[in-house]
């Protein structure tokens, strides 16, 4: 029999806020001290009271205009209640009523095609603790510093029908959202929990459904679904399990699910609106200015890039962080042609930070910097070996460009007397070379041209040196 999957998505992004979605805390560091950034407020003390932090707001409208959601105006929120060691109020604050946004969708491409999925909703909620286990003394700790940072879930509706979809999704969310600069969506920050079921093709209803939760690797999320893939389709043709509706645990060590409980239902959360928080508000000025703050998306910048003649794979990458792409409208609006600019971002950059152990998303240099370069190198004014000696300097040291020409004597249009002397130089040390040139062997000349270049350690324009030679040949 054939089957079809069904999968869900729930999907939690850390938001990128400096403090938490309650208090002011701060919400990101890295490697901090445990229960190093927690106060009596998000640790949950009688007596403290919570007051909702507007950047978090404005980062979920963000994430829900980028994923087409309808923005509620008004939304509020509740108290979702459980017990864990890393919930130190004994209930998360989420929005289970009234969320930010809902009704959204998302395209994805993947070898089949264009696939739309629908976003339920998303809605604003806090994180949790983290529970650090000691194997050594068999105990467990509980460190409150992740506690009431901002998240928000995104809610699928059960569209996806392949993992590859799944990841499809993942990836896009991930690089709208990095280019925003909603969520950095690394180290954790971008948590999925997916909901997968089976059923015979043809069929409408919905399988027995299992939730395997808290997974922060795309790989981890590949090998689990097609696991339960695979067990759901044994259990239903072998019979080797009873399939019940459960929460489990993926194993990356061991490359299996394994379960963890069975599956709550809402009534078990006895959700209830937050009497301490107030609901929010978005009036139109408000909702305005976060819509005319946010950037234009990665999509579009990637056509303005192909239309203005950047190759696509540059394009492509250029538009995976919006750093690159602001250094590169930086230095095109200063005049730089924006073929060329790509081509030194993307080449010459990337280059010196693999040099450096680093990759291209680590680029840290003043896009006037590197206009200088770019503009030196267009000129004429130094030829491009010399301006890839400047670029190191620059990256490696922020030099200043003009200024570390001049110190190395790098300016070909101020050193035409040097290369001559150099020409008359090479000419007289390298007699063969040059008595095989007058004779007919023309690969003798560039053999002279090399050893100026030498001389000149690089700096010297092949043209401006091939004349030089050529004067003092007489010819």
């Amino acid at each position: 029999m054939k089957y079809e999957v069904v999968i869900g998505l729930e999907v939690h992004v850390e938001l990128a806020t400096a403090s938490k979605l309650f208090c002011s805390c701060g919400a990101h560091a890295k490697n901090p001290e445990p229960n190093s950034r927690v106060c009596p407020a998000c640790c949950g003390m009688p007596g403290m009271l919570p007051v909702t932090n507007r950047h978090a707001v404005e980062l979920a409208v963000m994430a829900g205009t980028l994923l087409n959601c309808q923005i509620n105006r008004y939304s509020s929120f509740d108290k979702k209640s459980y017990y864990y060691p890393d919930l130190p109020c004994a209930y998360q604050i989420t929005q289970w009523f009234h969320p930010i946004c809902t009704k959204g969708k998302v395209t994805v491409e993947t070898k089949n095609g264009v696939r739309e999925i629908g976003i339920k909703q998303i809605h604003v909620e806090e994180d949790a603790g983290k529970l650090v286990h000691d194997e050594w003394t068999d105990t467990s700790m509980v460190d409150f510093n992740r506690t009431s940072v901002p998240l928000i879930e995104i809610v699928s509706l059960p569209d996806f029908r392949s993992g590859e979809e799944v990841l499809a999704y993942l990836e896009k969310l991930k690089k709208l959202f990095r280019f925003a600069r909603i969520s950095e969506c690394e180290d954790g920050a971008m948590r999925c929990d997916v909901n997968l079921s089976i059923r015979p093709e043809g069929s409408t209803e919905l399988g027995v459904r299992t939730e395997m939760k808290n997974m922060s690797s795309f790989v981890s999320i590949s090998k689990a679904i097609e696991y339960e893939i695979a067990r759901h389709i044994d259990a239903l043709e072998r019979h080797t399990e009873e399939l019940i509706q459960e929460t489990r645990r993926w194993d990356d060590t061991k490359n299996r699910s394994f379960s963890m409980r069975n599956k709550e239902t809402a009534a078990d959360y006895r959700y209830f609106p937050d009497p301490n928080l107030m609901p929010v508000i978005i009036d139109d000025e408000w909702y305005d200015r976060i819509i005319r703050s946010m950037p234009a998306p990665a999509e579009q910048k990637f056509r303005e890039y192909v239309d203005a003649g950047i190759a696509e794979k540059d394009a492509e990458i250029i538009t995976s962080e919006r750093t690159l792409c602001d250094i590169l409208d930086k230095v095109i609006s200063l005049g730089a042609e924006p073929k060329e600019a790509a081509n030194w971002l993307i080449t010459e950059c990337a280059s010196v930070m693999r040099r450096n152990g680093k990759v291209i998303s680590d680029l840290e240099i003043s896009p006037e910097k590197l206009y200088a370069i770019i503009s030196m190198v267009s000129s004429g004014k130094i030829n491009r070996g010399a301006g890839k000696k400047i670029l190191v300097a620059v990256i490696d040291n922020d030099v200043d460009p003009e200024a570390y020409c001049a110190e190395m004597d790098m300016n070909v249009q101020d050193n035409a007397d040097r290369i001559t002397e150099v020409a008359k130089k090479v000419i007289e040390e390298n007699e063969a070379a040059v008595k095989d040139y007058r004779s007919g062997k023309t690969k003798a000349f560039q053999a002279l041209v090399g050893a100026a270049m030498r001389e000149l350690k690089g700096n010297g324009d092949p043209a401006v040196i091939r004349e030089k030679l050529l004067e003092q040949l007489g010819e």
